[in-house]
């Protein structure tokens, strides 16, 4: 009996001696055991996420400039790319005055349906489109951009992006690749984004001003890293390509020229003269893998947009009744993954920072709140946790969606945590309802 009271005794010191030696590390350890939980995180491989309309947006503006009853299509459009997960849909129509009308009916539409808008027309005199004559200058081009924001602040919202000249190679002066006028079209660009940006400060609205898609072999001989680091050290490249290795390999390539980051402007198959015919498992298969690959850059591509939603080969529906495909279910696998999240905590509820966890061969790493997250188009079978302070730990399975917190145990511990360790098992301590 003195024996049992003598080693009570002597517990009993040892923690009050503790108590009193550390304050503050008993505090943070025990002042609360209440779980944390976290807000179902965005699901998203990319910071845009776009498909175009181009077909629809553009080629169609003049015949249904004034049909009232084309707003349903519209809505119809949009609303079925909202759903695939979109964050934007790509909106071609010209910035002519004339159709501005039409640009605002799919803008519209867009808000309705909780998407932001790509802007990507351009004057119809750059081109020579609908009958207008093909005689705008650079100097003109950038004053009428600048106009355009200034005169409609009302279309634009934060975090809109906005294409003043897509594809700038086929109009104007014509391409640097046959003009031989690399440089001018280089101070083109810069000189546009430059007026549009300040355009869009003017009307206080945050919307991404430097998106000037082209074709790979242009951007190949125009964006060089200085003239990227002075386009907000972004790229944007229309690329088709015969296979998915082609394509992310191009992309690579190209951010690693420039040393900037990417924007897929446009992809999709099949294209006739480079993929041939494809049946829909041929094309889904191609697009899966086309995705899939395209996860693995990164933070090198910053978005992708699908071109296009109706209307083409590479369309995502067959018809205007917009029924689910195979192509267009690939792209909402890949536009609304599943995701696994949670927080990494050590035996004392505190949060570990730095734990790698690995996921189908995929690492990412606890933040200083211990939160992890990985997102993922199919069930995962295994996380691994890792971390050099810790013993290793597993979770089989794990639900796609809801939040995983994963408890690490101290590989080495010392006395303190030994100690910790056994009062963490006295009944009642741990708990808050008791």
């Amino acid at each position: 009996m003195v024996k049992r009271i003598s080693t009570i005794l002597i517990i009993f010191a040892v923690f009050v001696a503790g108590a009193f030696w550390m304050p503050g590390f008993f505090a943070s350890n025990f002042k609360s055991r209440k779980v944390v939980i976290f807000q179902k995180p965005e699901k998203k491989f990319w910071k845009i996420q776009s498909v175009d309309t181009m077909k629809y947006s553009r080629d169609l503006a003049l015949e249904k400039l004034n049909d009232v009853h084309y707003s349903e299509e519209i809505d119809r459009q949009v609303s079925a790319i909202a759903e695939l997960g979109a964050t934007h849909v790509a909106i071609a129509t010209p910035y002519d005055e004339k159709f501005y009308p039409f640009l605002k009916r799919w803008v519209d539409s867009a808000r309705k349906n909780g998407l932001k808008v790509w802007f990507r027309g351009n004057w119809s005199a750059w081109e020579g489109w609908f009958g207008f004559s093909k005689n705008m200058t650079r100097g003109e081009h950038i004053e009428k951009t600048k106009q355009f924001i200034l005169n409609h602040p009302d279309i634009f919202e934060d975090g809109d992006i906005f294409s003043g000249c897509p594809e700038c190679e086929n109009g104007g002066p014509g391409d640097p690749r046959v003009n031989g006028d690399a440089v001018g079209h280089r101070q083109f660009i810069i000189d546009e984004y430059s007026a549009a940006s300040g355009a869009f400060k003017s009307i206080n609205k945050n919307v991404g001003a430097n998106y000037y898609p082209m074709n790979m072999d242009v951007a190949k001989l125009v964006m060089d890293q200085k003239t990227t680091s002075k386009m907000g050290g972004l790229v944007v490249v229309d690329h088709y390509v015969s296979t998915p290795k082609q394509l992310t390999d191009g992309l690579l390539q190209i951010s690693k020229q420039s040393g900037g980051k990417v924007m897929l402007g446009e992809w999709g198959v099949p294209i006739p003269d480079i993929n041939g015919k494809m049946t829909d498992e041929q094309r889904a298969k191609w697009m899966t893998e086309a995705l899939k690959n395209m996860t693995g850059l990164g933070d090198n591509l910053i978005g992708v947009n699908y071109w296009l939603a109706l209307g083409g080969s590479t369309a995502l529906w067959s018809d205007k009744d917009l029924k689910s495909s195979g192509m267009s279910e690939v792209v909402k696998k890949y536009y609304s993954p599943g995701v696994i999240y949670g927080r990494i905590l050590d035996e004392f509820g505190q949060p570990v920072e730095g734990a790698k966890v690995s996921i189908d061969g995929n690492d990412v790493f606890s933040q200083a709140d211990g939160y992890y997250q990985y997102n993922t188009v199919e069930p995962v079978d295994l996380i691994t946790i890792s971390h050099e302070d810790f013993k290793q730990n597993f979770v089989v399975s794990p639900e796609l969606d809801e939040q995983t917190d994963i408890i690490l145990e101290k590989e080495n511990k010392n006395f303190i945590s030994k100690l910790l360790s056994w009062i963490e098992k006295i009944p009642c301590l741990n708990s808050l309802n008791c």
